[in-house]
């Protein structure tokens, strides 16, 4: 798109090619550029909303979907930013549970481009103003802003919200955010503000985080200490605060994110009836964690990406295979650790196929088989699940896990896109 038409277009996906032109790099951390256009458009608050801010390794999808849930089942009205989508840019933004049509998107990245003049913006903090923009526009009673990548340098964090959440802290995105769980920490910690709570889901806190709270007089409600969950055959338990659940739905998804989901809800609108909580819990999914794609065979989709993400695939996949054997499909990103995310998953899956991911910093599929002691390399995707669904007796279950990208390819696949 030329820069004399790109106001004229009606067209996402022409927006979408534009936006992704006009920075040279795909991430630049730092939130001063952002801020002045964001205070230059008035999004520099959400006045109307009360705003909750979501980081961690993983689960804060997970999280961000099972609030908006309880909240929706209260008749609580809801905005969600999230990414990265799976297969429409429309996913990352949502109004009470439901995608926006591709005008409302056209028109705040037009508003966008004619503010920002000369300063650039990566395609994330377009997206992020976007959703800003449409969430001023629409006025939602509660908006939930999944941070990017980190914390403290993120997109997201140039709002000041009325609650913090961290779901979880690991090693990933190194590059960015340091090698040690500690650094790590500091960068979710960024997304602290003086004396505003933050409910804190990850059980073994790095000290980094504790001191950034100390510093700035921000309360911290941790799990295993101010708010619990026991989980049960038959049900779970939850013990904040204020609220003691029993007998609670277990949800589709991961449930140590349900027990941080609901700590932040409590600090949030403590008002909340029990039925919508437990209408929201049964009610909350997310594509891509765990997602069944057919049930002959079994096949399951997770975008686990990440050491920590395939420790809890491992759980999950260890109670649902029964008596027969898991077979795994991966492919993978070449910057991820795909040595380490493979190693905890190697005491469940019994037979594993590798492909490659010929998407930008897409691996080839060979550290892929290396990790997993393999010889050789599907062709693509669609082969390897082949392969696998052909191999796979009625006992057995398929997973095809490591990367968005790659549970996008095979939801395609499985609905015949």
């Amino acid at each position: 798109m030329s820069s004399s038409t790109r106001f004229e277009s009606q067209s996402l996906a022409d927006w979408l090619n534009y936006i992704l032109s006009v920075h040279p790099a795909e991430i630049e951390m730092g939130l001063t550029r952002l801020i002045k256009v964001a205070t230059d458009m008035g999004l520099a608050s959400l006045p109307h909303s009360k705003v909750v801010t979501v980081a961690g390794t993983n689960g804060k999808g997970s999280t961000c979907a099972m609030m908006e849930s309880v909240l929706r089942q209260a008749g609580i009205s809801t905005g969600v930013f999230s990414s990265p989508h799976l297969h429409r840019y429309n996913e990352r933004v949502r109004i009470n549970g439901r995608e926006l049509e591709d005008r409302a998107h056209i028109d705040a990245f037009r508003a966008i481009e004619q503010a920002r003049g000369e300063t650039q913006l990566t395609f994330f903090e377009f997206s992020a103003l976007g959703a800003l923009y449409l969430f001023a526009e629409q006025r939602p009673e509660v908006v939930l802003l999944e941070v990017g990548l980190g914390g403290r340098l993120d997109a997201t964090n140039l709002i000041d919200a009325d609650l913090a959440v961290i779901t979880s802290i690991d090693l990933d995105h190194q590059e960015y955010l340091g090698n040690t769980r500690e650094s790590v920490g500091r960068e979710k910690a960024g997304i602290f503000r003086p004396r505003v709570p933050a409910v804190i889901g990850e059980p073994d806190l790095p000290g980094s985080v504790v001191e950034v709270a100390g510093a700035l007089g921000t309360p911290l409600l941790c799990v295993g200490r101010d708010f619990h969950g026991e989980f049960r055959e038959l049900g779970w338990h939850f013990q904040g605060a204020r609220w003691r659940l029993e007998a609670l739905p277990t949800p589709s998804l991961p449930q140590v994110n349900a027990v941080t989901a609901l700590a932040a809800l409590e600090q949030l609108r403590p008002e909340l009836p029990e039925e919508a909580v437990r209408a929201g819990l049964a009610e909350a999914s997310l594509p891509g964690r765990m997602q069944l794609l057919s049930d002959e065979p079994r096949v399951y989709a997770d975008v686990a990406h990440n050491p920590h993400a395939a420790r809890y695939l491992a759980q999950r996949l260890s109670l649902l295979r029964g008596k027969g054997r898991v077979l795994a499909v991966c492919a993978m990103l070449e910057d991820k650790e795909i040595e380490l995310s493979l190693s905890a998953l190697m005491p469940v899956v019994d037979h594993w196929f590798a492909a490659p991911l010929p998407v930008p910093r897409g691996g080839d599929g060979q550290r892929v088989a290396r990790a997993a002691g393999i010889r050789g390399v599907e062709p693509s995707l669609a082969a390897a699940l082949s392969k696998a669904c052909d191999q796979a007796g009625d006992l057995d279950l398929v997973i095809v896990f490591g990367s968005f990208y790659t549970v996008a390819e095979a939801q395609s696949l499985f609905e015949g896109e």
